[in-house]
């Protein structure tokens, strides 16, 4: 199993250290499940952006056109 090394301030570290303790928590799981969660954030928004795209390349097909402003508020830009 690979170790990740992660610097942070003092500052910083003191935070985390007293958030995983105040809340019981593992600090390497509560890292681990921090990170992982942020990559699914990102990757959801990934798929809904090209759901989007897609859907206007097909509108864009049927005719149907937007004006750069109506592009950005579609899609959420």
């Amino acid at each position: 199993m690979p170790t990740i090394s992660l610097r942070i301030n003092d500052e910083d570290g003191k935070l985390i250290h007293d958030y995983v303790k105040v809340n019981n928590l593992n600090l390497s799981e509560f890292v681990r499940n921090a990170v992982l969660e942020k990559i699914e954030d990102e990757m959801e928004k990934s798929e809904e952006f090209a759901k989007e795209l897609l859907k206007a390349k097909e509108d864009a097909k049927k005719g149907k056109l937007y004006t750069l402003e109506e592009a950005r508020k579609e899609l959420g830009i």
